[in-house]
């Protein structure tokens, strides 16, 4: 299983808040549904309530569906009278908000101008503001914003900690430090003041503290969400401090079960499944938790480890705690895949899409057992509903083209939705945009060979991750010395997924062209120690 930063954020917030995943609001949950079709049928009455474009808005941006909130807060702000300030300001407090969450920190920085000119004295204006200058590096604007929240607020740490990130950003690290202690002596027993340090630390290049914050902010408050957040990202950006402070605080408090979680969810994202597995099952052993998700993750990691019986054992406990959770049944239909069970697979991915029929997993897995009964037209219908939904992974424009190409023998379409990858505004330098591998099956090797070359010079590879995708793109390209370098390097680096290894054949992204090479086989047990749970 692939793992985001999203995906661990979400796993790690169900255990250290007691959140079930499934119950996070979406677009799609039915009562959010009720309430845009209140909004929709007033605004059909009457399509100038600049009111109700307001709150629609808002309701679209609590639900992350940020450019339908932007064409809401345009027309509540162009129908809306001069005289309704309070309102106007709040909708241009949202206008900001929705434009620096979509990186457009220029046109926020004109909205809470506009918004401090018409409230000067409101302090969540000129923190924001302050804090959008320090993004766009204007720091004397910042500087003097926040030097007004002090004058606001006289105990602003918020204003303590902006003047410390200016301060590092003007390589003044002394003065820096003098502001975060200023802070944390201010605020000493709220755990998001350490959130807050952690973010000065990581400015000043110092991860170690940085890493040091964030675990005070959760033993000072367990339920600190900004802590957990910000632990996974650095996961991903400096894995050994992260690691080598969560095991510090393990011998410290050794029975704090979230921080075996933690260290447990970062390791099976970064492909260390042994580690995760050790730290899972003491959880379960020590009775730390109790929570459904834990042996779910066992079944993931067992999983990609191609123990496939301790994968089922693990996912049927999870089901068995949880009834109807469709997340589960996409997990079995992979497991049941793997093992060729193919009906079986689909019967697992069909009930997943009937609890959530917008689960782009569960249709995706649909899609791939389809292949396994060969019904090859339905499967490439459900990548195409995959790759309609609105979810711009490329993926699923690959895996349409696989099946046109090699089992339907439609290689005009194939093509057709190779260039559509091609054509896909993703940064080149993220290896998940697939371009090198598009621009590979659409005969153009100078160009897709660059783009790989370019993300192995340029991306640093903490996991094997890229190293992995590397040897899946020279041997897909009839390169096997090539091929097996960079599989060396991913296995030295880590990458201990053997399912993607052994078995994946998906979307012609995979190593399958090299499985009948003898080196391909003295390699994998040669680093056989890193599959070892």
């Amino acid at each position: 299983m692939n793992f985001n930063k999203k995906t661990i954020v979400l796993a790690v917030l169900s255990i250290t808040i007691g959140l079930r995943i499934d119950a996070i609001p979406v677009i799609d949950n039915p009562m959010t549904r009720a309430v845009i079709q209140v909004y929709d049928e007033s605004l059909r009455e009457n399509p100038t309530d600049y009111d109700t474009y307001f709150r629609r808005g808002n309701e679209f941006y609590r639900q992350s569906e940020y450019m339908r909130a932007l064409d809401d807060v345009n027309n509540a702000l162009k129908y809306m009278p001069s005289t309704e300030l309070d309102l106007r300001i709040q909708a241009l407090l949202l206008r900001a908000s929705i434009y620096n969450v979509t990186d457009r920190p220029e046109q926020a920085l004109t909205d809470l101008t506009q918004a401090t000119s018409l409230s000067p004295d409101t302090y969540a204006i000129v923190y924001q503001k302050a804090n959008t200058e320090l993004e766009l590096g204007d720091y004397t604007e910042a500087k003097a914003d926040y030097i007004r929240l002090q004058r606001l607020n006289s105990r602003s740490t918020e204003a303590l900690i902006g003047l410390a990130r200016i301060a590092v950003k003007e390589n003044n690290l002394g003065l820096a430090n003098d502001y975060i202690n200023q802070a944390v002596a201010i605020d000493p027993s709220n755990s998001e003041i350490y959130v807050r340090q952690a973010s000065v630390h990581r400015l000043m290049g110092d991860d170690n503290a940085a890493v040091q914050d964030l675990l005070l902010a959760l033993s000072t408050d367990s339920r600190n969400t900004h802590a957990v957040q910000d632990l996974i990202e650095m996961g991903s950006e400096n894995y050994p401090a992260v690691m080598t402070g969560l095991s510090d605080a393990i011998r410290q408090a050794p029975s704090v079960g979230m921080f075996y979680y933690i260290r447990a969810m970062i390791a099976q994202a970064h492909f260390k499944y042994g580690a995760a597995i050790t730290d899972f099952n003491k959880i379960i052993d020590e009775k730390l938790y109790n929570y459904h998700g834990l042996y779910a993750s066992l079944a993931e990691c067992h999983y990609a480890l191609g123990d496939y019986i301790r994968a089922m054992q693990n996912i049927d406990q999870a089901m068995s705690m949880v009834k109807d959770y469709a997340p589960y049944y996409t997990l079995r239909s992979k497991i049941q895949l793997a093992q060729g069970e193919f009906e079986s697979a689909l019967n697992s991915a069909s009930q997943a899409v009937f609890l959530m029929p917008t689960s782009i997993p569960a249709i995706v897995q649909k899609g791939l057992a389809l292949i396994g009964i060969k019904d090859y037209s339905e499967a490439s219908s459900q990548f195409g509903e995959a790759a309609l939904s609105g979810d711009t992974d490329p993926i699923y424009l690959m895996m349409r083209a696989w099946v046109c190409e090699g089992f339907l023998h439609q290689p005009i379409a194939a093509r057709g939705f190779y260039r559509q990858v091609d054509e896909m505004e993703i940064p080149e330098d993220n290896i998940k945009s697939f371009k090198g591998f598009a621009l590979l099956y659409l005969g153009q090797t100078e160009l897709a060979d660059e783009w790989m070359q370019n993300i192995l010079t340029n991306v640093p590879d903490y996991d094997g991750m890229i190293h992995y995708y590397a040897t899946c793109f020279y041997a897909q390209a009839g390169n096997s010395d090539r091929a097996l370098d960079y599989m060396k390097k991913a296995l030295e680096l880590g990458y201990a997924n053997y399912y993607d290894w052994t078995t994946n054949n998906e979307a012609k992204i995979n190593v399958a062209p090299l499985r009948k090479d003898e080196r391909f086989r003295q390699l994998l047990h040669q680093y056989s120690h890193i599959f070892n749970s």
